[in-house]
C-alpha cells in the first residue's frame, strides 16, 4: 500500500516533555501521576480523534498512532491508560449522528475508562458470559457487577460498562465515575504497566440513565476495524516503550566510563560492539514505528469506507489482518531490544536503581494481552485456507 509520510504536528512536545521527566522514578515509586493525566486533559490531546465538526482535531488514524508513539516514548503507562477513552471515541464514529448526543463533546476534556472484562469463566469479548446485570428500574436502568482490568479508570471521569440485562441482552453504558454505588481499587499487581491502573471496579445498583444505556442491536457493526484500531494501540504503545529502550540505550552507553576488559577501545561510546549493540536497538525502534504507521494508514482506508456507512468486511478483515501481523513482529522487535539494552549497560545496568528493566517488563505485559503464536496461526489459516478471521474486537 502506498503512504505520504508527513511530519508529525510538533504541538504536543512540550506535553511529551513534561511527562517523560521523572518517568523512571515514577515507576520505581510507584507514583499514581494524577498530575500528568490533569495536563493530558488540558492540552487537547483527548481530542484528537474527536471529529473537527466536534470541536476536535480530526486526525488521522496515522497521525494518531504517531502522536500515541510519542506519548508512550514519554510514558507508556499513561498511553495505555487511556486506550478505553480512544476506542470508545472510534466506535463512536459508527454510531448514527442522532444517537451520539454530546458524547464527542464529553470527549473533548473528559476520559472515559472501561469496565469491560470480568473474573469469570467467561471469555473476553463474551457478552453472553457476563455477570454484570443492567436491570431495569422504572425508566431508566441499575448496574451490577465487578470488572477486572480496568485499565485507565483510575484516571477517568467516566467509565465505558459492559454488561447484560434480565433478558441476556448485551448492554453498554458510559456513566460517570463519581455516581452511587461505583468503588474503583488501585489492585493491579502485574510486573509491568505498573501505573496504567488495570484495577478492579465495582458496581453495587448504580443508577443509569435511559439515555446512557446502549442494549442489543445499537452496537456498531463493523468489528474488525474497531479491533485491529484496540489491537493496533497496544503494539503502538509497545514501539514507544522500545523508543524509550533505544533512549536508554544512547544515555547508557554515552555515560559508562569503564569499558569491557578485554575490549578494543578506551571509552565504552567507543566500543564497535556497544556502538553496534545500540544502532541494532535503534534500527529494530525505526522498523517497529514504520510498521504500526503503514498499518494505521490501512486502518484509515477502512475509516473512510465504513464511516460512510458501507460495512464492506474486506476492509475490516485486511486492517484486522494486519494489526495482528504488525504485532507477530513489533512484539519480537521490541522484546530482543529491550533485553539488548543490558548488553550495552554491562552488569551496572541491572542494578533497581537504573530501573532499565522497566522497558522489558512493560513491553512483556503489553505483548501478553493477546498470544502471538494464536495470532501468527489464524494468519496462516487465513492466508493458505481462507479461513474467516474471527469478528471480535480481540483480534
Amino acid at each position: 500500500m502506498t503512504t505520504t509520510r508527513s511530519a508529525p504536528a510538533r504541538d504536543f512536545d512540550g506535553l511529551y516533555d513534561s511527562i517523560r521527566d521523572g518517568a523512571a522514578d515514577r515507576e520505581r515509586s510507584a507514583e499514581r501521576p494524577h498530575d500528568l493525566v490533569a495536563l493530558i486533559r488540558a492540552s487537547g490531546f483527548l481530542g484528537l480523534r474527536v471529529p473537527a465538526e466536534r470541536g476536535g482535531r480530526g486526525a488521522s488514524l496515522r497521525e494518531f498512532f504517531e502522536h500515541l508513539i510519542d506519548l508512550a516514548r514519554a510514558d507508556s503507562n499513561l498511553a495505555q491508560a487511556l486506550r478505553a477513552h480512544f476506542g470508545y471515541g472510534e466506535q463512536l464514529r459508527f454510531v448514527p449522528a442522532e444517537e451520539v448526543g454530546d458524547a464527542f463533546g464529553v470527549l473533548l476534556t473528559e476520559i472515559v475508562g472501561n469496565a469491560i472484562t470480568e473474573p469469570s469463566g467467561a471469555h473476553s469479548g463474551d457478552f453472553a458470559g457476563l455477570a454484570t446485570t443492567f436491570t431495569p428500574d422504572g425508566g431508566d436502568w441499575t448496574i451490577t457487577g465487578t470488572k477486572f482490568y480496568s485499565t485507565g479508570t483510575l484516571y477517568a471521569d467516566r467509565v465505558w460498562v459492559w454488561g447484560v440485562t434480565p433478558d441476556g441482552l448485551p448492554a453498554s453504558a458510559v456513566v460517570p465515575l463519581d455516581r452511587d454505588g461505583i468503588t474503583v481499587v488501585d489492585d493491579w499487581d502485574g510486573f509491568g504497566q505498573q501505573a496504567s491502573g488495570s484495577g478492579t471496579t465495582h458496581f453495587a445498583n448504580t443508577p443509569a440513565l435511559a439515555t446512557e444505556v446502549s442494549v442489543a442491536g445499537t452496537e456498531p457493526p463493523p468489528r474488525l476495524a474497531l479491533g485491529a484500531f484496540l489491537q493496533l494501540y497496544l503494539t503502538a504503545v509497545i514501539v514507544g516503550n522500545l523508543e524509550a529502550a533505544r533512549d536508554d540505550a544512547v544515555a547508557t552507553l554515552q555515560a559508562r566510563t569503564r569499558n569491557i576488559t578485554h575490549g578494543s577501545a578506551e571509552l565504552p561510546r567507543h566500543e564497535p560492539v556497544l556502538l553496534a549493540q545500540t544502532g541494532d536497538i535503534a534500527a529494530k525502534a525505526y522498523a517497529a514505528r514504520s510498521i504500526v504507521l503503514d498499518v494505521a494508514s490501512y486502518l484509515d482506508e477502512a475509516d473512510v469506507v465504513l464511516s460512510a456507512g458501507r460495512f464492506d468486511t474486506g476492509v475490516g478483515a485486511t486492517a484486522g489482518r494486519k494489526a495482528a501481523e504488525a504485532k507477530v513482529v513489533v512484539d519480537r522487535l521490541a522484546l530482543d531490544a529491550a533485553t539488548a539494552l543490558f548488553e550495552v549497560g554491562g552488569a551496572s545496568a541491572t542494578r533497581r536503581g537504573t530501573n532499565l528493566d522497566r522497558h522489558w517488563r512493560n513491553i512483556r505485559t503489553l505483548a501478553s494481552h493477546n498470544p502471538t503464536r494464536l495470532k501468527a496461526q489464524v494468519i496462516g489459516d487465513h492466508l493458505v485456507n481462507a479461513a474467516v478471521l474471527p469478528d471480535n474486537t480481540y483480534f
